[in-house]
């Protein structure tokens, strides 16, 4: 879900509603991907636990008006989504957001019948822990070998490293490309489409 700058436009208000000075939005793109607690604890470091709860109310507020509003997946994302699963893929999502978050936006876009399990910040370890990947292989019955994480900030690779998960990075979302090289991923690649052409000409299995 292309919903990067909805992160970041929630996470500026809702540092202003506790009257906190917004941060840049690459500072807020950067953590993009960690639990919210983390999130507003990187960003806020001299905030004490009343205002980091403020922050994340407020952030709550904001990023499930958004949501209301409609944030969209990026091109080319149902079709690949769709096909993985007709074609007897197991489907996981390890993500950042709370379960209330995650709900909303899988119901809204109509995701979630293509997924067998998800994991949630507020539920495991925030990323780049790697608890959540492990907690999925297991639900799932898989082992870190028949097993890819797909995401687009260093957080989702990272996590994947810790797991002993092979990765593959998309570059249109929350980070950079000259991020996201670094941590080795079997690819990095632009978009779904480009994602669509690795799956047909280099994964196996």
């Amino acid at each position: 879900m292309d919903s990067a700058e909805a992160i970041v436009r929630s996470i500026r208000a809702a540092s202003l509603d506790a009257g906190f000075p917004a941060p840049e939005p690459d500072a807020a793109r950067h953590v993009i991907g960690l639990g919210l607690n983390e999130a507003m604890a990187c960003l806020f470091p001299d905030a004490d636990v009343v205002a980091r709860q403020r922050l994340s109310e407020r952030y709550r507020h904001h990023y499930l008006s958004a949501s209301e509003e409609g944030i969209h997946l990026f091109e080319g994302a149902r079709k690949m989504i769709s096909d993985l699963h007709d074609a007897g893929y197991l489907l996981a999502v390890a993500t950042g957001k709370g379960r209330s978050g995650l709900d909303s936006v899988m119901r809204r876009a109509e995701m979630g019948p293509y997924f067998h399990s998800t994991r949630c910040a507020d539920e495991c370890f925030s990323k780049p822990h790697p608890a959540m990947l492990l907690e999925l292989m297991q639900e799932l019955g898989t082992i870190p070998e028949r097993t890819l994480m797909i995401g687009d900030t260093t957080h989702d690779l990272q996590m994947a490293k810790n797991a002993g998960v092979a990765s593959v990075a998309l570059a249109h979302g929350a980070h950079p490309r000259e991020n996201l090289e670094p941590l080795a991923p079997l690819a990095c690649l632009n978009d779904f489409i480009e994602l669509r052409t690795w799956f047909e000409r280099d994964a196996h299995g």
